[in-house]
């Protein structure tokens, strides 16, 4: 097929502090990239050498021609990328103070890809592509949720494998119960669902306030969280998996019919947290469309994120297949034919 994955949602020109450490008001010059989850996605997707297109929009401005100018020197397919006039491209600005400060700060008001429609989703090629990946954060606000639940609808029906990124920024909802209330209207055409243990809390806990508003999951919610995995577990339709980041623990796999499958993460030494997330679906993805099981798509996955934190940079940070090889053979004493 043309395509082994496409992408929905939103995308960014990033500008990430070069100056490490340094307060925020301090900041002297910044880097810059193109960031946004199904982008980055897609980037990693690429690197690792799968074949990807991307479902965006930018605005008729300057940002917009250096997000296309930059996707295309990744071999991201933009095509099918409209061009909204009367909005702009978003735009992030990220500070960096490792180890766990990482202030980022979104400039998304009126931004282009909240105006997909579903005339742009028609463009894409259901029928030529393998998966499809959709972000949580595409259902917030505009048209760009009915382009989102119409191409998971197109592509289940052409039995392209549905995946979704929880993707959760609070910022972008109106209240913190739309997020759980929109992801689980699309819940019905997705087969993969990949998020943090506070991010699935957050989309199937009937009161996520203060997940939403930062909070860690306890012990107690935990607990509450494993309960509602499993009765969607028993459920004939809707995800068929889903796979659960826990940070440092690893991540745990929870597959219709299966056992749980756990897999530990890898401890390195943290430069960046930004952009860990997507390059942990980019290996999950990669790992999938080879046909492996998922303890080892997660592992390849694990290895991803873990590369990307010890990066400066988000997109930029994101691994090709040779560096992941090398980064799984010195950590598992094993041959990875990736």
């Amino acid at each position: 097929m043309p395509y082994d994955l496409i992408t929905i949602g939103r995308v960014s020109m990033d500008l990430f502090a070069e100056d490490i450490g340094a307060p925020f008001p301090e900041i002297n010059s910044f880097a810059t990239g193109v960031g946004g989850s199904p982008s980055n996605i897609a980037m990693g997707a690429s690197r690792l050498g799968l074949r990807t297109a991307l479902l965006t929009a930018v605005g008729k401005d300057e940002v917009g021609k250096f997000v296309l100018r930059y996707l295309q020197q990744e071999r991201v397919d933009t095509q099918f990328i409209p061009v909204k006039a009367g909005s702009r491209t978003g735009m992030a600005v990220v500070g960096v103070q490792p180890p766990d400060r990482f202030p980022l700060v979104f400039y998304r008001e009126n931004p282009a890809d909240i105006h997909l429609t579903i005339d742009d989703a028609r463009r894409l090629p259901f029928g030529d592509c393998r998966a499809l990946l959709l972000s949580g954060s595409a259902l917030s606000r505009g048209t760009c949720r009915d382009a989102t639940l119409f191409a998971a609808e197109q592509a289940r029906s052409r039995a392209v494998t549905v995946f979704m990124d929880l993707d959760l920024r609070p910022d972008q909802w109106s209240h913190p119960r739309a997020f759980g209330l929109n992801v689980r209207g699309i819940w019905p055409s997705l087969d993969v669902v990949i998020g943090t243990e506070e991010e699935f809390y957050a989309a199937l806990a009937p009161e996520p306030e203060e997940i939403v508003a930062g909070a860690a999951v306890t012990d107690a919610q935990r607990a509450e969280l494993e309960g509602m995995i499993q009765k969607l577990q028993s459920e004939s339709s809707g995800p068929h998996t889903f796979v659960m980041k826990r940070g440092s623990r690893g991540v745990t796999v929870y597959s219709r019919n299966s056992q749980p499958v756990h897999v530990s993460g890898f401890a390195v030494e943290v430069v960046n947290t930004v952009g860990a997330g997507d390059g942990f679906a980019s290996g999950l993805l990669y790992g999938y469309l080879q046909g492996w099981e998922w303890s080892r798509s997660a592992q390849v996955a694990n290895a991803c994120g873990a590369i990307v934190v010890t990066r400066h940079g988000c997109a930029q940070a994101l691994p090709n297949r040779q560096e992941v090889r090398s980064f799984l053979e010195q950590r598992t004493g094993e041959i990875w034919n990736i």
